[in-house]
């Protein structure tokens, strides 16, 4: 077997290989004889069909087979030989399959980049850290009495924090334009759901009210053909209702699954959910924070095939995400470009994560992993249940541990750098991260 390999562009590698037609045909003589004895055809003996039926009638299958598992071995054999690490399958081109010549074939494929880590020392950090005041406690709980709020039709004008049921319709320029249209929407005035000016516009509406509001849409609006545009909307006020909040009793706590029949005791529960969402989001912000800067740090190429990997999870993840496990749809449908960025990034982030688990020599720590495992079971109602479980599984174990993995790289990442600590509110603390591109 004969090896040579070329670099095409970038990650690229163009292998050929050369099979000599002796190891071809001695495979096909091989396969046709074990045919011959094991194959029934009418009109011959279980055995003693000759070797020259097999040839002629099923000769081209048994050619086609044989190359098929001769290319398989001998990919495998030579990318190793020449210590290369395919990061996708093989595209394969023959140039000489011809009975009696050698086998000739190009596989072409992408190979994991080459990584030499840079140094993270002069990396700026910021850690954030945060408490739960009093009064975000309160603002809490009047979010969740709001949420189990009832309404009640009312005989009046609309105010703040009111639901009206309207009809509506937008025109701009005296033209009405797509998706300016509804009818029956129910919208709290004070949500802050529709853009500026709408809502304000309708305080002091009663039901079968017609009302006019000249309104602009923002400059960072999210249609292009909006952005900036004033706008007519004709509104159609049906009903006003006002909002009846629960009081806090045993029944009230019951929704949200607390078994407490104090206020004190209902507080400190919503705190230390509180404290567990807290945690989970200055986690998540230095995560991405730190992963951001070492892309920045760190510029390699990435393998195509590993990112349209990626983004065929990231539209499996989105289908369940937006219609549940059983929705019928083809997650393929979803524009390709929508993942592409982020599947670049995740793909990035994990390459540099095994090569610095590689490098460091890092391996997850057992008291990690239970404690890990401990904080997710905390939350149910027998913990111990689910750590038993969760040790009686060694694929969910094996995701916990990669998770614990990645966690530790962060905590080295983070002592290598150049970190200042800051002390931010809780809403300032639970905002989404507005992330800058670091591809």
């Amino acid at each position: 077997m004969q090896v040579s390999v070329e670099t095409t562009s970038g990650l690229e590698r163009q292998v050929t290989v050369t099979v000599p037609a002796e190891r071809i045909d001695q495979d096909v003589n091989k396969l046709v004889q074990q045919q011959a004895r094991t194959r029934r055809l009418d009109g011959f003996r279980p055995g003693k069909v000759p070797v020259s039926v097999i040839k002629r009638m099923f000769g081209k299958a048994i050619r086609e087979d044989v190359l098929s598992q001769v290319v398989q071995e001998t990919f495998y054999k030579a990318v190793d030989q020449e210590k290369l690490m395919p990061a996708g399958g093989p595209n394969i081109e023959f140039r000489k399959d011809k009975e009696g010549e050698d086998l000739e074939y190009i596989a072409t494929f992408e190979v994991y980049p080459e990584i030499v880590l840079q140094d993270f020392s002069g990396v700026e950090i910021e850690k954030q850290s945060a408490e739960i005041a009093e009064e975000d406690l309160d603002k809490m709980i009047d979010t969740l009495r709001k949420q189990q709020a009832e309404w009640t039709e009312v005989d009046r004008a609309a105010a703040e924090n009111d639901r009206v049921r309207i009809n509506f319709e937008g025109f701009i320029d005296g033209e009405a334009f797509d998706g300016g249209r509804a009818e029956g929407m129910d919208l709290v005035i004070g949500s802050n759901s529709m853009i500026p000016g709408f809502e304000a516009g309708l305080v002091g509406a009663a039901a079968n009210a017609d009302v006019e509001l000249n309104v602009t849409f923002p400059e960072d609006y999210h249609a292009e053909n909006l952005k900036g545009k004033p706008a007519l909307f004709k509104v159609t006020v049906l009903t006003v209702s006002e909002q009846k909040l629960p009081e806090l009793n045993e029944e009230f706590f019951s929704r949200f699954g607390i078994e407490e029949t104090t206020v004190d005791g209902f507080r400190a529960e919503v705190r230390k959910n509180m404290a567990r969402e807290l945690k989970h989001a200055l986690k998540t912000k230095l995560k991405d924070q730190v992963f951001t800067k070492l892309i920045e740090v760190n510029q390699i190429d990435v393998p195509t095939a590993l990112v349209d990997r990626e983004i065929d999870v990231l539209r499996k993840q989105a289908v369940q995400q937006f219609g549940g496990a059983n929705a019928q749809f083809d997650p393929n449908m979803l524009p390709k470009e929508m993942f592409v960025d982020q599947a670049k990034r995740r793909v990035t982030v994990g390459l540099l994560i095994q090569e610095l688990i590689k490098v460091n020599e890092i391996k997850p720590e057992d008291a990690k992993v239970r404690e890990t495992i401990e904080e997710m079971a905390e939350t149910y109602q027998d913990p111990q249940e689910v750590i038993d479980w969760y040790y009686g599984n060694d694929e969910i174990l094996n995701q916990i541990k990669a998770l614990v993995l990645e966690d530790q790289v962060l905590d080295h990442l983070i002592n290598s750098a150049k970190v200042t600590e800051s002390n931010v509110s809780y809403e300032e603390a639970i905002k989404p991260a507005q992330r800058q591109a670091a591809e």
